[in-house]
């Protein structure tokens, strides 16, 4: 009898759709394990991407709602969710950065929209959800990073000269604002810039602490030169995600984006529409002054994603100018709960990437004799 309740069980999960995989959610080997007893019904799922408790207990209950239609005979249903967040496959030839299992790039196209609000709140999200978190501000000409999550000083140097990611906000953070002065102009030519993001990527202890970083958020500058070039010839970016407004003009050059990744070999995970519409602060009206759907059409026209809309409101500008990005000051908020929704969907389709086991495998020497 149990075993058949057991088959039933687990085809019942296997009809319930992942809010954030949009798959089966036993896919990918999920389900580890259903062990029925006569007073009680014990189920492990392990899922790919962070598993807060309030996760959890949305899984469970979309579990438990649908096993309603099963004679349980008055047993308990006991639903145990574990997060197991491996290394994704990047482009071919690229090689892995040390204590780092995944990259995702932030990228717009165009300067002006957001992007590395949308990067600080998105990564805050992911740590808030249970992942160890880190940030790469790439932006060698305009770092922001440093100023929107609260973090002054210099990063430390250890003996063999890797230098030590700065912390706030349970977050590891390095950026090229930690090593000049915040007025500083960098007026560098090309292969200096790529030369300071390689630096910056490879010269950080980012696991110093022992702690592996589930995911690297690496916020891009506009535009698609040098620095985007290197991160798609040298950097294993797992995939990338794409900001504009809704806008015509922030369109054309989030297209540009979108294509130069795909030329690259880097999927996309969707796009994000910031700046959606307007919040007014006296009575709370929203409305759309940049225009509406611009980023639905562009996911629709190249079969992406639109993996959520933030609004322009006052108070996510005010709180990142004062390094406390919307998701840490206001985590009960509704925009809080977008950016939420958006980062989960972003590690939901990374975790069912195909994987990389490449650093399970030992390196092999060949020696004459």
């Amino acid at each position: 009898m149990s075993e058949q309740l057991i088959t039933a069980i687990t085809t019942q999960l296997q009809a319930v759709v992942d809010p954030y995989t949009k798959s089966a959610l036993t896919a990918g080997r999920a389900l580890t394990n259903v062990k029925v007893t006569d007073q009680s019904i014990a189920i492990n799922l392990t899922k790919g991407y962070p598993v807060s408790e309030q996760i959890h207990a949305s899984l469970a209950q979309l579990a438990v709602d649908a096993l309603q239609g099963l004679d349980l005979q008055g047993r308990d249903v006991q639903l145990l969710v574990q997060q197991d967040i491996l290394s994704h496959s990047a482009q071919q030839g690229v090689r892995g950065v040390d204590g780092v299992k995944n990259i995702i790039a932030v990228a717009s196209g165009k300067g002006g929209v957001g992007k590395s609000t949308v990067a600080a709140n998105l990564a805050l999200a992911l740590a808030a959800a249970g992942a160890q978190v880190a940030v790469l501000d790439a932006d060698i000409y305009g770092p922001s990073q440093p100023r929107m999550l609260g973090i002054q000083g210099k990063p430390e140097a250890l003996d063999n000269k890797m230098l030590l990611p700065m912390q706030n906000h349970q977050l590891k953070i390095m950026s090229i604002g930690f090593l000049v002065e915040e007025d500083t102009p960098m007026i560098w030519r090309g292969p200096m810039v790529t030369q300071a993001l390689e630096q910056m990527l490879r010269g950080t202890d980012w696991a110093n602490d022992g702690q592996d970083v589930d995911y690297l958020i690496i916020d891009l500058p506009p535009g698609t030169g040098d620095i985007q070039l290197t991160l798609s010839q040298k950097v294993p970016v797992s995939g990338a995600v794409i900001v504009t407004t809704p806008q015509d003009i922030a369109l054309l050059d989030a297209r540009k984006a979108y294509k130069m990744f795909d030329k690259v070999s880097v999927p996309v995970f969707g796009v994000i529409e910031n700046m959606s519409t307007h919040v007014c602060t006296q009575c709370g009206h929203e409305e759309a002054i940049f225009g509406a759907h611009g980023a639905q059409k562009m996911a629709d026209e190249y079969d992406l994603e639109l993996l959520g809309e933030i609004p322009l409101e006052m108070a996510i500008r005010e709180l990142a100018d004062s390094g406390t990005p919307t998701v840490v000051a206001e985590p009960t908020s509704k925009t809080a709960a977008r950016y939420r929704d958006i980062a989960l969907r972003i590690a939901g389709k990374l975790s069912i990437k195909k994987k990389d086991f490449s650093s399970k495998f030992p390196n092999i020497v060949v020696e004459n004799s």
